[in-house]
């Protein structure tokens, strides 16, 4: 037997397959047990004492209901009712107890183990602690739970600029959904005059830069513009690389608004003030012409076109100073209204513009079928006409038709008389016309101040009339009509404008 004797010195000390297997289970960082079928501890590797903070020599013999709260003792029952029935349970969910009393997260498989016979006398389980994980997922839970129920639209894309989260404040902000907006660009929600700021924001989030508090303009569903205040930040991956970005959206345009109404009543306030003393300061001058005037219409022969002309100057220059003092200086008109034909009020406009009309090249064009006086100021109705019909001849400056038609109708607050000025003008554009009215807003430039189209309107609705625009833009039919209607009755206690 020499050859194997040799052969047993060579393989060295006899391997033992059990001593191996108690190794590997005391190297695992998972915590191993073994239990019988009575739920009773029959082996514990190291891993569980870190774990749980028994040794061995503590809970071996011990129930394993002493490592479970005691609302969860339930799940024992269920746990060995399924290895009676040879069913084993795959990484299982729920908490545990340590020797300490602290509860943990732990991850849990657990599997029948037979005899010989192959009869299940008992079960292994293997634990994992999962509370660092379990301590992640509610803060990442967390976190989205804020991040959804956020009022500001939060948003993350990629560097490409296409969406990869949307939430719900994003959803009422903009009124896409998440499943219409997550894949598709973000380009979608912004103009496309502005599609340039996209390419600026990609280069700086590429770069590692955020953008903080930028003021844009952005799209909702619809094609309505809000004003938003939007800050961008790079989103990094675990080795640094900027990845994509987040956006913060808030919807400003209420703040705007109010900022606007602001500066816009601060400019009224300003121009008011100012305002006052220019009608002071031009009215000495006016009444000196005024009486110029009137001194040179006695010296003329009643008769002639001299006196005719004579006689429209001064009632002009008391018309220039009735304004002077009711648009610049906010003055209450103490004059009493008087009846008149509106018709007679616009042909008195026309002659007055009638250089400007033929140095323009306008040619007019009256329908006029008011047979019915109204009760008006004849100033503030003169005002109204005069800021109308100007508008008209400005918006052609090439020349072109001026139609002016009265009759009596029907209106919303009774009959009285409308009142069409058309003119085939440039028109409007769609996005100024709604400001149209506002005060200080002009599509003329330098030219116009932005205070006539106010003031008429101002001064018709407190007349109890009303005033709308319609206009076009399109080659071959462009141009502006102005319809106004006054009602026969008067409003009982008007009241002027900028007068409180």
């Amino acid at each position: 037997m020499p050859s194997h004797h040799a052969h047993n010195e060579a393989a060295g000390p006899h391997f033992d397959p059990r001593a191996h297997l108690s190794a590997i289970l005391n190297s695992s960082d998972d915590a191993i047990i073994s239990k019988d079928l009575n739920g009773i501890i029959v082996s514990w590797n190291e891993s569980a004492s870190r774990m749980f903070g028994y040794t061995a020599d503590e809970i071996i013999g011990e129930s394993i209901l002493r490592l479970i709260p005691p609302e969860l003792h339930h799940e024992e029952d269920m746990i060995l009712g399924k290895l009676r029935a040879g069913a084993g349970i795959d990484h299982y969910e729920t908490v545990r107890v340590r020797k300490n009393g602290d509860k943990f997260a732990i991850s849990v498989t657990i599997a029948p183990v037979k005899d010989e016979t192959g009869k299940i006398v008992g079960a292994s389980k293997v634990a994992r602690d999962i509370s660092e994980r379990a301590k992640n997922d509610d803060s990442r839970f967390r976190l989205a739970a804020i991040v959804d129920s956020a009022e500001d639209a939060i948003v993350s894309k990629d560097l490409n600029g296409f969406v990869k989260t949307w939430n719900q404040g994003a959803c009422r902000m903009f009124g896409y959904t998440s499943e219409e907006m997550v894949g598709e660009s973000i380009l979608r929600l912004i103009p496309k005059e502005l599609h340039y700021e996209e390419d600026e924001i990609l280069r700086k989030l590429r770069a590692g830069d955020r953008v903080d508090h930028y003021e844009t303009i952005r799209l909702k569903k619809g094609g309505e513009r809000i004003e938003v205040s939007v800050t961008i930040s790079p989103i990094k991956n675990t080795s640094g690389q900027v990845i994509g970005a987040s956006k913060i959206a808030r919807d400003i345009s209420d703040r705007r608004r109010m900022e606007r109404l602001v500066i816009q009543s601060e400019k009224l306030a300003a121009t008011g003030r100012m305002a006052a003393s220019i009608a002071h300061e031009i009215n000495n001058p006016l009444e000196s012409l005024i009486n110029l005037i009137f001194l040179a219409r006695q010296n003329s022969p009643q008769g002639g076109k001299a006196y005719a002309h004579l006689l429209t100057a001064e009632q002009e220059l008391e018309r220039v100073g009735h304004i002077a003092r009711q648009t610049l200086g906010y003055y209450r008109d103490t004059g009493l209204p008087g009846e008149f034909h509106l018709h007679e009020l616009l042909e008195n406009v026309l002659i007055v513009y009638r250089s400007k009309l033929l140095t323009t090249g306008v040619t007019v064009e009256t329908r006029f079928n008011d047979l019915q006086k109204i009760t008006v100021s004849r100033g503030e109705t003169l005002q109204v006409f005069s800021n109308l019909i100007t508008n008209a001849v400005d918006a052609m400056r090439d020349g072109g038709i001026l139609s002016i038609s009265t009759r009596k109708i029907l209106g919303p607050s009774g009959e009285g008389i409308q009142v069409v000025i058309r003119d085939t003008g440039t028109g409007i554009k769609q996005e100024n016309l709604e400001k149209i009215f506002e005060p200080f807003f002009t599509t003329k430039g330098n030219l116009g101040t932005g205070i006539g189209l106010w003031i008429a309107r101002q001064l018709v609705e407190r007349r109890g009339g009303q005033i709308s625009i319609s206009t076009s833009t399109e080659g071959g039919s462009s141009g502006t009509s102005v319809t106004l209607f006054l009602p026969f009755a008067v409003p009982a206690s008007p009241v002027a404008p900028g007068v409180q």
